[in-house]
């Protein structure tokens, strides 16, 4: 068979040229020609078949609905990440900082899965067979079975997939693949779309579950076109600094189960181990407690969580310092301001640190009122009493409004001990919930008032 020859396409106008430009020539868009390939010999053969055979058109309340089989990976977080397990013909990707775990618990995954009688395959492009045979060993993987290849060249690698049928493979990374179809270097967009768009069509059509290790810019997102994402099935993120044991994985996408579902890891000497009680994690052990410390509940896809918010408020100079970790800068700013407006609590000429412990990243809006009864703590260098939590939205008004599934968030509270909360009115339980006392507020000035009345 002939090989197909590279042409450039323009993303404004659709038109090409047979050698990339600055200048595209029919529109004169400068930078818009991106690489792609056309058929030499066979213009009427179609590069980009159809994952499945061409059906006629069904009324959707006529097409029965299936629940999706999975294959738990016999790591409990993992498969609480990935919505219960592997799926069959599925693509997930993988991203994260270097060195951070993501060949390190794949590699756990497929020797697991493979222990259970499903035909796993290894393809590494950033590291010899004789490294991967030394992690698994490092790893006490010592008599795994699974198969590697070593392997950057997309044809190869796909070859070896028809040849071999596992149920899962795993491509570490997709930025070291590269197709003969194409003149760019490994890790362009055209070569990561490319190998990216064959191996999914390749999973969809033999069904099996195909993992791709990504890499991430300095900003933290996925190299490559954004493309890539809405390609695969599920993305997963590992987070978490490189210098602490834990790590944490997070569901950006996923098709087949929770967004935002986190799954927590411990790095030892034997790999990535699964946490059980994720929120000893992101709790300090303060012996008494102390001024600037407010544990609040969020929630991480369907799993309620503790996590410690902590706040330094110190006289600043003119220009006063806002820096948050975790959390969003912006809304500090914004809380701030409420603070001030609503509840009288001036910090314009301090400045203000908060944190949230353990590495963990906070979304939700439902971190305000920690955030605010925190700062307020620091500052009138007093403590919130022992098993005190807080959650709620705070609106610019100075309003608390209710958090998503409040109830859960109580009781994760009360299961973990703590026995007094500060909680917006709209998730206060009809039922009262044993050993908790619930204070229920409907503003800032009214939470700041149980507090002093409280210390």
């Amino acid at each position: 068979m002939a090989k197909e020859k590279t042409v450039y396409t323009c993303n404004e106008c659709g038109g090409t040229s047979p050698k990339w430009l600055g200048k595209c020539p029919s529109c004169n868009a400068w930078n818009t020609l991106i690489e792609s390939v056309a058929g030499s010999d066979a213009p009427t053969k179609n590069r980009f078949a159809s994952l499945a055979k061409t059906a006629e058109v069904i009324v959707l309340s006529d097409i029965e609905a299936s629940d999706v089989d999975r294959t738990p990976t016999g790591h409990e977080e993992l498969d609480r990440v990935l919505g219960g397990g592997m799926v069959e013909g599925g693509v997930v990707l993988i991203g994260g900082d270097p060195g951070i775990g993501k060949s390190t618990l794949l590699l756990q995954a497929l020797d697991s899965l493979q222990r259970q009688g499903k035909s796993t395959l290894y393809v590494t492009g950033e590291e010899s067979g004789a490294q991967v045979a030394l992690r698994s060993r490092r790893l006490g993987l010592d008599q795994s079975q699974v198969k590697v290849l070593a392997e950057i060249q997309l044809e190869k690698i796909l070859a070896t997939l028809a040849a071999h049928s596992p149920d899962v493979a795993v491509i570490d990374s997709i930025q070291t693949v590269y197709s003969e179809q194409l003149t760019s270097a490994p890790g362009s967009v055209a070569q990561v779309r490319e190998c990216a768009a064959h191996l999914t069509r390749a999973a969809k059509a033999s069904g099996t579950a195909i993992v791709l290790v990504g890499h991430v810019t300095k900003d933290g997102t996925l190299a490559g076109p954004r493309v890539l994402e809405h390609m695969v099935d599920t993305v997963l993120y590992f987070e978490g600094d490189t210098h602490s044991q834990f790590r944490l994985v997070r569901a950006i996408k996923n098709r087949f189960g929770a967004v935002n579902e986190i799954g927590v890891f411990a790095m030892t000497e034997k790999g990535l181990k699964g946490v059980s009680n994720p929120s000893a994690i992101f709790l300090s052990q303060h012996a008494e407690p102390v001024p600037g410390s407010c544990v609040m509940v969020t929630l991480e896809g369907t799993r309620p969580m503790l996590v410690e918010i902590q706040a330094l408020v110190d006289s600043g100079g003119p220009s006063p310092r806002r820096l948050s970790v975790g959390l969003d800068k912006d809304r500090l700013a914004m809380l701030l301001a409420v603070l001030h407006r609503h509840a009288g609590v001036a910090c314009m000429d301090q400045d203000v640190f908060v944190n949230a412990v353990g590495g963990v990243r906070i979304s939700e809006p439902a971190a305000d009122l920690a955030v605010l009864l925190s700062i307020t703590s620091s500052l009138r260098g007093k403590a919130l009493p022992k098993g005190f939590i807080a959650f709620g939205e705070v609106g610019l008004a100075g309003e608390v409004r209710p958090a998503p599934r409040g109830q859960e968030r109580l009781k994760e509270a009360a299961k973990l001990g703590f026995s007094m909360a500060v909680v917006p009115k709209a998730n206060a339980p009809k039922k009262p919930i044993e050993g908790m006392t619930i204070h229920a507020v409907e503003r800032v000035e009214e939470a700041m008032e149980v507090v002093r009345s409280l210390t």
